[in-house]
């Protein structure tokens, strides 16, 4: 196996300048960096990530914690977090909490005592003050989807509020007034915030309230709640349509529960979008490809886990970094899912 000796030799440099190059010194001059590297490359050598982490005196190791790894939009965060590090000359570990308090504290904790130098974590079951004892903890802790007071500078998150209200606002526009939500399941501040969206929506263009005052008229709601997939966009539409077959178009939580809901609107003899528009939200790649392609607000999330990971490695290389905005805005993008309401649009065709 070639060695650090090996490869100094044939790239007629110095063992030092070698350990230079592997630990990305800005010191060392371009042309000497392709030597040493292409060396490494001919020999097969590995610089060894632990004696990397004791000459740097910093570990070269990020962390991510996401819910659940499968989801393609954690999918999407976890591959461009581990682009950056890769270009960084960091490794990766993964973590999924699956927004439950205990598996984030456990996902956590473990990525801590692997000793990462930072850590991005996407948490929404565990309290503002638990999150702050672990930052206090690792400073180069960085927070995504998630704004928490007094470490703002350390979040990058996106306004979903904003985002609810823009796509409410669009069907709005385009004459619908009997408008539903399906929402998630999962108590988490993103499902209140898209519901605080719609809701604020139709309140300031007068459109009456869905949802109602007492038990007795639940049955009544136009929102409906799920477990933010396929799976529960099919039962939250079917759940909706049995209380209003009037409702015009849908309002979803995510793409997902979009897609679910199409495909129980179309199973069931309903035209969509001529008999219900449909609107999804984060506008993954399902998105594009669904028929009929899906409007839906587009959520950030590839700039936003790269701006996160930039975020974490200066940390955990520089202590400090040059603060700036980590809000990020949703935009509405417009396809095929969504059409003018001119007449009630309640037969199945």
């Amino acid at each position: 196996m070639a060695t650090i000796k090996d490869v100094a030799k044939r790239a007629g440099v110095s063992v030092a300048t070698v350990s230079r190059v592997i630990n990305l010194s800005p010191q060392t001059r371009p042309n000497t960096v392709i030597a040493v590297q292409s060396a490494m490359k001919d020999l097969g050598y590995r610089p060894n990530a632990a004696a990397r982490t004791l000459v740097n005196r910093k570990s070269l190791t990020i962390g991510v914690v996401v819910a659940d790894v499968s989801d393609p939009f954690f999918g999407t965060l976890v591959k461009e977090v581990d682009n950056l590090a890769h270009q960084r000359g960091h490794q990766l570990l993964i973590g999924n909490g699956y927004h439950d308090a205990e598996r984030e504290k456990q996902a956590i904790e473990s990525l801590i005592q692997n000793q990462v130098g930072a850590l991005i974590v996407h948490s929404k079951a565990l309290d503002d003050e638990t999150l702050k004892t672990y930052a206090n903890e690792l400073p180069a802790m960085v927070f995504i989807n998630r704004r928490i007071k007094g470490l703002e500078a350390r979040c990058v998150y996106l306004d979903n509020y904003h985002g609810a209200y823009l796509a409410t606002e669009h069907l709005i526009a385009l004459g619908h007034q009997r408008i539903a939500h399906i929402g998630s399941d999962h108590d988490i501040e993103d499902t209140q915030q898209r519901r605080q969206g719609y809701l604020d929506a139709l309140a300031a263009h007068q459109l009456k309230e869905p949802v109602k005052n007492s038990e007795s008229d639940q049955d009544k709601s136009w929102i409906a709640f799920a477990p933010p997939d396929e799976e529960g966009g099919e039962a939250a539409i079917k759940a909706l349509l049995q209380r209003d077959e009037n409702i015009s178009a849908i309002f979803c939580y995510n793409d997902g529960m979009a897609a679910g809901a199409i495909t129980a609107l179309i199973d069931d003899g309903y035209r969509v979008p001529h008999d219900i528009s449909v609107v999804g939200f984060d506008d993954s790649l399902i998105a594009r490809y669904m028929h009929p392609k899906l409007t839906t607000v587009r959520y950030p999330i590839s700039a936003m886990a790269t701006h996160a990971a930039e975020l974490a490695i200066a940390l955990s290389m520089q202590g400090d970094t040059q603060k700036r905005s980590s809000t990020y805005q949703p935009t509405l993008i417009s396809r095929e899912s969504v059409m003018q309401k001119t007449v009630q649009c309640s037969l199945k065709g």
